[in-house]
C-alpha cells in the first residue's frame, strides 16, 4: 500500500527559483563604512536557506519568483541574503546543527524519524510546505557547520516502511525529482539533492512569511501561516 500527500500547490516547477545555488565569488553581505565598505561572508559558497525561505515566501503572497539569477547588491540577491541570516536563526539555530554534526547516526536517525518527522508529515497534510535542516557533517569541528544544508519539503509517499520526502532543493533548482528517503525502521538515509555528503538526519526549521521584493501577482496572496533553520 502506498500513502501520499502534497500541498496545496507548491512544485518547484512552479514555484522555486528557476536557477540553482551557485553564485560567483563575492561578499554576500557589503557594510558601509565612514571610509568605504567592507563585504562580510561568501556568496559563493551558497545561499541554499535564504532561496529556500524566499521560494516559501514568494509561494505565501501568491507570487511568482523571478526567472533571473540576481546580481550582487541589487533587492532580490539583499533579500535572499537576508533571509539567509533569518533562516540561521543565531544562536540557537546554529547551535543545534553543531550538536547534532557530533551525534552517531544511530541518534539522528532515531531523532529524525521519531522525534522530527511526525512534525513534518503533519505539516504537509495540512498543505503546508516545510523548510528543513539537513545534516550532512559528522565531525565536532565548527568550521563544518557551512556544509549542512537547507531544503523545502513539499510531499511524501509511503511504501511499507520505506518514506520518500519530496523536496525542492536550491542546489538542483526547480526540479520535481528530487527526494529525501528513509526507512521507518531507522535505516540509513538516501537521497538525490546536490549533495556529495551522504543525509544523516533532519529537522523542521522556524520559519514566518516575510514580504518579498515585487514581482507580478499571478495568484491570491495565502494568509501568513507558521511553518516549520542554518547553514549554507
Amino acid at each position: 500500500m502506498v500513502t501520499q500527500a502534497r500541498t496545496r500547490a507548491f512544485v518547484p516547477s512552479d514555484h522555486a527559483f528557476a536557477f540553482a545555488n551557485d553564485w560567483p565569488a563575492g561578499p554576500a553581505v557589503t557594510v558601509p563604512l565612514l571610509i568605504g565598505s567592507i563585504g562580510i561572508g561568501n556568496a559563493a559558497r551558497g545561499l541554499c536557506g535564504g532561496m529556500v525561505f524566499a521560494a516559501l515566501d514568494y509561494w505565501h503572497a501568491g507570487v511568482v519568483p523571478p526567472a533571473g539569477r540576481p546580481d550582487q547588491g541589487t533587492p532580490l540577491f539583499r533579500f535572499l541574503v537576508r533571509r539567509l541570516v533569518t533562516s540561521w536563526r543565531v544562536p540557537a539555530g546554529v547551535a543545534r546543527y553543531y550538536r547534532w554534526m557530533w551525534r552517531c547516526d544511530a541518534d539522528l536517525a532515531r531523532r529524525t524519524i521519531l522525534g522530527q518527522w511526525p512534525a513534518v508529515r503533519a505539516s504537509l497534510e495540512t498543505g503546508e510546505p516545510t523548510a528543513l535542516g539537513v545534516v550532512t557533517v559528522a565531525s565536532p569541528n565548527p568550521l563544518l557547520l557551512g556544509a549542512n544544508h537547507q531544503v523545502l519539503a513539499y510531499g511524501y509517499s509511503i511504501a511499507g516502511t520505506e518514506v520518500t520526502v519530496r523536496v525542492y532543493d536550491p542546489n538542483r533548482g526547480p526540479d520535481d525529482s528530487i527526494w529525501i528517503r528513509f526507512r521507518a525502521d531507522g535505516h540509513a538515509f538516501s537521497h538525490n539533492l546536490g549533495l556529495e555528503r551522504p543525509v544523516r538526519g533532519f529537522f523542521l526549521t522556524r520559519y514566518a512569511p516575510a514580504r518579498p521584493p515585487t514581482v507580478i501577482t499571478t495568484q491570491p496572496p495565502r494568509g501568513p501561516r507558521e511553518a516549520g533553520t542554518p547553514s549554507c
